[in-house]
């Protein structure tokens, strides 16, 4: 493995869920969010595929909205975290993720993971009991194709012409083992927002994932470790907590009814469960450097799932962890991003927060 440390990235990550039932609001405000990410300067923009809702909407085809995406956005990369590869045709989807990526001019990003609900694998006729073995061979084809290799028969490649894609392709994980799995395969590292089952921190648990993977990997390349959390900053905690503690609190009752969260919690209980990472960005910035998956990881990827805060709150939110809380973890904009313009011409100019606590640093 080479001894140069990657570049630290800033992602976020859209579940594209929304009040209502208007889904073209739900995708239009969703593809601001792309935008004004994108002019902030933000890397990479995810986006997460459900074929069944959850709890506002969602996302069941997301290389659609990833070439919509292409065209309004100029720098940011494009990816999903994740595609459930198993009900997925893997050179069909190779096309798309090699059509998006020709029209973006080489900006995708593919994360790929197993899914876990049943009633999407009825629906698509897949039994979700060979979830690990689909995805494992889904993979195998999805690489050969975008590789440029002959699939399926003889004398058949994709079109277009697929690009480089040795270190563009993530596996999302949720236990040591598919840690280690992921680095068999040389896929980069996805570890979601939260752990389910457990009572221990979610850090706590996913931190040996990670120290797993890293064990595991034998590549001569580094690998990206992709991180995922629940942040969403205001001008003070109390701000926050209206704008998403009753989203939060509902969404675990949902998976207490599950069994991956214990029954009867409080809103204090569920956002501990979601790791969030809530509040005014200094309290933000102090949590996270406390953080034990951090350190090792080499994109943050911000969510505000499973919250579905108003749109303009979702915007000051985003513009608050570009300006703010990323950069005071060491984070650097992309050169040629017009951080100060860009969410003032979508929703006005926002007025300075004051800090409630001491800075950080200082």
């Amino acid at each position: 493995m080479t001894t140069e440390t990657p570049r630290f990235r800033l992602g976020f990550l859209s579940h594209v869920q929304g009040r209502g039932d208007d889904p073209r609001r739900t995708y239009r405000n969703a593809q601001e969010l792309f935008v004004a990410a994108d002019e902030l300067g933000f890397d990479v923009g995810w986006v997460a595929q459900h074929h069944v809702p959850q709890g506002g909407g969602g996302l069941s085809s997301p290389w659609t909205f990833l070439a919509h995406a292409a065209a309004r956005t100029r720098r940011i990369r494009l990816g999903t975290a994740v595609t459930v590869l198993p009900l997925e045709d893997p050179v069909r989807l190779a096309e798309d993720i090699a059509t998006v990526d020709a029209l973006s001019g080489g900006r995708v990003e593919i994360g790929v993971g197993s899914g876990s609900d049943e009633v999407e694998y009825a629906a698509f006729g897949k039994d979700a009991a060979r979830k690990r073995e689909l995805t494992s061979e889904n993979l195998r084809v999805l690489r050969g194709a975008l590789a440029n290799e002959e699939v399926r028969t003889p004398g058949f490649r994709i079109q277009p012409t697929a690009g480089d894609y040795g270190d563009r392709i993530w596996q999302g994980v949720f236990s040591e083992a598919g840690a280690r799995h992921a680095a068999a395969a040389g896929s980069n590292l996805l570890i979601n927002r939260a752990a389910y089952g457990y009572d221990a921190p979610t850090d706590e648990v996913q931190r040996p994932w990670v120290d797993a993977y890293l064990d595991a990997w034998d590549r001569p390349h580094r690998p990206r470790i992709g991180l995922s959390r629940f942040v969403f900053p205001a001008k003070d905690k109390r701000t926050a907590l209206a704008q998403i503690g009753d989203d939060v609190h509902r969404a675990a009752l949902r998976m207490a009814r599950r069994g991956a969260f214990p029954k009867a919690l409080d809103v204090e209980e569920a956002l501990r469960r979601f790791h969030s990472f809530h509040g005014h960005p200094d309290e933000i910035v102090a949590a996270l450097r406390q953080e034990k998956v951090l350190p090792v990881a080499t994109d943050l990827i911000a969510q505000f799932n499973p919250a579905v805060p108003d749109h303009d709150a979702a915007m000051r939110a985003l513009e608050l962890i570009a300006t703010q809380v990323a950069p005071a973890l060491g984070w650097k904009p992309a050169i040629g991003t017009a951080t100060d313009t860009a969410i003032d011409t979508v929703i006005g100019a926002a007025a300075v927060i004051p800090s409630p606590i001491t800075p950080v640093g200082a």
